[in-house]
């Protein structure tokens, strides 16, 4: 005969359930909640996530030798205190495998100085461009301090920077049916033009001058913009007859 679980010890531990469920979700939302996008070598789009910005350690490599021979990091972990653009980076970069390794050098009084993401590294053509909220703040990124909503981009792009490409398309769409969609580009001061000639997947044809064109799916897609030298755009998941994209 089955035992009977007294009603208090079941409530109890039901409580005890929630409570730690609640204890991992403020650990998760710890920090300033700001979007991460790093698009490396070849306009890759490395990750795309929302995670919190907080005060955190980051390592140094003697293999962060981009700005030139003797300028290779310490090796040591370095605190990068705040809800910073770097801070984000490196906290995204401890649990996700695309953003490592993480190569920064503290060879510098200024401040650290990154060399490369996820096997994309900076070289005397190509470097690493900051724009939170598409502007470049033209400091170093421990030094920039975010702020709740804030939208983080690392790019690996040639100076002088081209323009950020930014897609705005439906969330939901109906299979074989044509939508609309439209891409902006934002050059360093955040300033935004309809974005012409850019290619979108699954879009018919290029964006007119109007920054827009035709797409249509057969299935939940994600889809991205590009165009020439600019860097590519933000993904969009766009969900179809009721299925949306995994993964």
């Amino acid at each position: 005969m089955p035992r009977l679980i007294p009603f208090r010890l079941v409530a109890a531990c039901a409580l005890a359930f929630v409570l730690a469920l609640s204890t991992a979700a403020v650990a998760v939302a710890k920090g300033v909640p700001a979007d991460l996008r790093v698009v490396g070598s070849g306009g890759k789009v490395l990750t795309e996530q929302t995670l919190g910005a907080d005060t955190t350690s980051v390592p140094t490599s003697p293999k962060a030798t981009c700005f030139g021979k003797g300028t290779g990091g310490s090796g040591k972990a370095v605190t990068v205190k705040g809800a910073t653009a770097l801070g984000l980076l490196g906290r995204a970069a401890k649990s996700t495998p695309a953003l490592q390794p993480l190569l920064l050098t503290d060879a510098f009084d200024f401040g650290l100085g990154l060399c490369g993401i996820g096997g994309s590294e900076a070289t005397s053509k190509v470097s690493w461009y900051l724009k939170v909220n598409h502007v470049n703040p033209e400091l170093g990124g421990e030094a920039v301090k975010l702020h709740a909503g804030d939208e983080v981009l690392w790019a690996l792009a040639p100076f002088p920077y081209p323009d950020e490409l930014v897609l705005v398309a439906p969330d939901r769409a109906m299979r074989g049916h044509p939508f609309s969609v439209r891409v902006f580009a934002y050059d360093e001061k955040g300033k935004k033009k309809p974005a012409a000639g850019a290619t979108v997947s699954g879009a018919e044809a290029p964006t007119g001058g109007d920054g827009r064109t035709t797409v249509v799916l057969e299935k939940p897609r994600r889809l991205i913009a590009r165009h020439g030298k600019d860097i590519p755009s933000n993904r969009e998941s766009v969900c179809v007859g009721g299925k949306c994209p995994q993964g």
